[in-house]
């Protein structure tokens, strides 16, 4: 086969996959309003994975298709992107992972049969490509590829190879060698690994110049958030806190307000944390009881916040409170700029009007999460974002595309950290007188993971390129999430199988990427969340 002719069978099960899509959508017309998706969950989020595979299609062929038009396609892109379209095809045809034990099938749907059947015929040779034999033809010239240094083409042009290239040999140098003492540890992520990342940028990357920041796109975000993640995801993570407070005050705050705090987040000397969450509220936080209370010149905040990454180490926290308590929706709530001193040996929050504890988990460690408890916690009503007493919601939701890309770029880097210490190990260990990477299944669990990391990297930079140009894409970074926490643990717990027994043991860091993994799929929005925002979207779209 010609390396055109892939591309024009990515093509084709795109617009037969859309079409498929855009028939169930109008069949099930009837969930466009949020009672009709919340009583039927099922089918609105089977719309979603369907959409999401479809995009997937779509975002793998102009992968294949820039490659190709700039003399870059070699057999092994083109193997992996003939893999991954391949084993999507089958799912659609089959029937979607929604979750471990969640599948939605096409008559559930109402696609009806003829329409599964012009797909497989149209699909046909391109779900040849994702048999048992071409899986480990591929993952044989991966492997190849690998040995001789040279990593897939992920498509970026130069300056942003370049970005990654400085941002991996960091990585490689500073983190991975000893990310997982760190975690065993629990430790924090040092300081002085914080000061190196300030001055590489992290924290800035996308604070317009004249605030401090490098002033760069969201897709370089994506880039840098992923190589940290790889190294070890807490280390992504960390660029996320900064990402949030930035865009926050960029959108919503006074001109005073972004003098005042950009510079110095984008340099480091401000840790800031987001103090979203409270107990027994989890994601919806239209409904949050957290009070800010108007007394003189100053606000007295009093209610409980859970689930504050980074803190009692951080300087600044982005406090999301009600300040009008006869709203009791998003109409209420008000975002603030609220300063803290940082933790000291003897008190995690040695401040007036606040306390708390650390609450342990098993991953996602390096910040540390904690609960807060208020009680008058002064707050200085200049410190309101923007001035302005009601915005917070909205405020909040403009960040959550920036958050869920960023997510999905954190994604994609443990999942390629679980590739790259599955195919390590299995090249390393010996049975039965072979290498594990010899065990047909083994090389086609590896390919897999390769193969839908790379789908997820093509999803990820699809919906950053949206942001960049200043477009809505609540949707794509909503089907980015989505899939980028499934694959991640998907990836880690493949990666962990082919380890074996050892796999399971504390000291081998496939277990810490395990563990890490499992985040990824509830925060920023669960799983369900997402699934439940694409389909509105979908269903808005289709009742223009």
């Amino acid at each position: 086969m010609s390396k055109n002719s892939l591309v024009i069978e990515l093509k084709d099960a795109y617009n037969k996959s859309r079409e498929i899509f855009t028939n169930a959508r109008n069949k099930n017309n009837n969930l466009s309003d949020i009672n009709s998706l919340n009583e039927n969950q099922h089918i609105a989020h089977g719309l979603s994975w369907y959409a999401t595979y479809v995009e997937s299609l779509l975002q793998l062929s102009k992968w294949i298709e820039y490659l190709e038009s700039n003399n870059r396609l070699t057999d092994l892109e083109e193997g992996i992107a003939g893999v991954g379209a391949g084993e999507y095809c089958q799912q659609i045809i089959h029937g979607i992972p929604m979750s471990q034990n969640e599948t939605i099938r096409p008559d559930e749907l109402g696609i009806p049969k003829e329409q599964i059947e012009d797909f497989i015929k149209i699909t046909k040779s391109l779900t040849q490509r994702s048999t048992s034999f071409e899986k480990n033809r591929v993952m044989s010239l991966l492997q190849q590829s690998i040995e001789s240094g040279i990593q897939p083409d992920d498509g970026l042009d130069e300056t942003y190879k370049e970005i990654k290239n400085q941002f991996k040999r960091f990585v490689d140098e500073e983190i991975t060698p000893f990310a997982h003492e760190w975690h065993m540890n629990d430790d924090y992520i040092p300081l002085e690994i914080i000061k190196k990342m300030s001055d590489l940028g992290v924290f800035g990357l996308t604070i317009p110049e004249e605030y401090g920041g490098l002033g760069l796109e969201k897709k370089a975000m994506c880039i840098v958030s992923e190589e940290l993640s790889r190294g070890w995801v807490g280390v992504g993570s960390l660029g996320t806190r900064s990402e949030i407070a930035a865009e926050l005050i960029l959108i919503g705050g006074s001109e005073e307000q972004k003098q005042k705090y950009l510079s110095k987040i984008s340099n480091g000397e401000i840790f800031p944390t987001a103090v979203f969450s409270e107990p027994d509220i989890g994601s919806d936080l239209a409904h949050l009881k957290t009070r800010g209370n108007a007394k003189g010149d100053k606000y007295l905040i009093n209610g409980n916040k859970t689930w504050i990454t980074h803190g009692a180490r951080a300087d600044l926290m982005t406090l999301l409170v009600r300040t009008d308590s006869e709203k009791s929706d998003h109409k209420g709530l008000s975002m603030f700029l609220a300063e803290k001193p940082r933790e000291t040996e003897d008190d995690f929050f040695p401040a007036k009007g606040m306390s708390g504890g650390e609450i342990n988990v098993i991953g996602y460690r390096g910040m540390k999460e904690f609960d807060i408890a208020f009680d008058n916690f002064e707050v200085p009503k200049e410190n309101l974002l923007g001035n302005e007493e009601g915005k917070g919601f909205v405020h909040l939701m403009s960040t959550f595309e920036s958050a869920r890309i960023q997510t999905a770029a954190r994604a994609i880097g443990v999942s390629q950290n679980a590739c790259d210490l599955a195919l390590q190990y299995a090249n390393d260990r010996q049975q039965f007188g072979q290498k594990l990477i010899n065990f047909p299944r083994i090389s086609e669990k590896l390919i897999m993971m390769f193969a839908e990391t790379m789908i997820v990297r093509q999803l990820t930079f699809h919906a950053a390129n949206i942001k960049d140009s200043k477009q809505r894409c609540d949707m794509e970074a909503g089907m980015a999430k989505l899939l980028g926490a499934r694959v991640a643990w998907s990836s880690a717990d493949n990666a962990l199988q082919i380890h074996g027994g050892i796999g399971f043991a504390t000291e081998t860091p496939i277990s810490r990427v395990l563990a890490d993994a499992r985040i990824l799929s509830i925060f920023e929005g669960t799983a369900e969340i997402q699934a439940q925002v694409i389909a509105r979207r979908l269903m808005e779209s289709a009742n223009r």
